[in-house]
């Protein structure tokens, strides 16, 4: 199975991804903003989750139902 965005568009490793809703990071204060753009995604084993990297958050993992294609 490939990991789909909320529109059903097919992810890919290194792809760029905007979120669709404000996100609050467990164990942080940091909420990242509608709209945000987060770059070279990784695919995980789990098709509805992908790794990131965003602002000052390392290793976050981010549902798929919350993210459209860049």
């Amino acid at each position: 199975m490939k990991a789909k965005d909320s529109n059903g568009t097919p992810l890919s490793e290194g792809d760029s991804v905007t979120l669709i809703k404000d996100l609050k990071v467990k164990g942080t204060s940091v909420t990242l903003k509608r709209g945000t753009l987060i770059k070279n995604i990784h695919l995980t084993g789990n098709e509805d989750e992908v790794e990131c990297r965003a602002e000052k958050v390392k290793n976050l993992v981010l549902r798929t139902e919350f993210l459209k294609k860049a």
